[in-house]
């Protein structure tokens, strides 16, 4: 009986500590195997489109549907990297990823 007592803590332990979030699992896996961190990609959209809502939904309509007029990213790093692939995230799923990522990085709130 405490055999299995302590069996079932362990596991609730494990399966509640510190789960990577859909930012960690699809977005930072990939771009850690590139030089260009990620928050560059967010100062670029910032540069762009100013606002929370215009970087948002600029970078969720790249994702869905990624092509060379609609990306950011130089001409050399496109060539050298490629383009994005279309996520196979939801819409759901994405719009939490980006609202993961913008709080990430936004200095907005940070700079008090």
């Amino acid at each position: 009986m405490a055999r299995l007592v302590i069996f079932l803590c362990l596991i609730s332990v494990f399966s509640f500590s510190n789960p990577k979030n859909i930012y960690e699992r699809n977005c930072i896996t990939c771009h850690n195997r590139i030089p260009v961190s990620i928050d560059k990609y967010f100062y670029r959209y910032l540069l762009e489109y100013s606002s929370e809502k215009d970087v948002k939904e600029a970078m969720f309509e790249f994702l869905k549907n990624p092509t060379k007029e609609k990306s950011l990213m130089s001409e050399s790093i496109i060539k050298r990297f490629g383009l994005k692939k279309k996520t196979r995230l939801s819409d759901t799923e994405l719009k939490e990823a980006l609202d993961i990522y913008w709080s990430e990085y936004n200095l907005f709130d940070k700079l008090k």
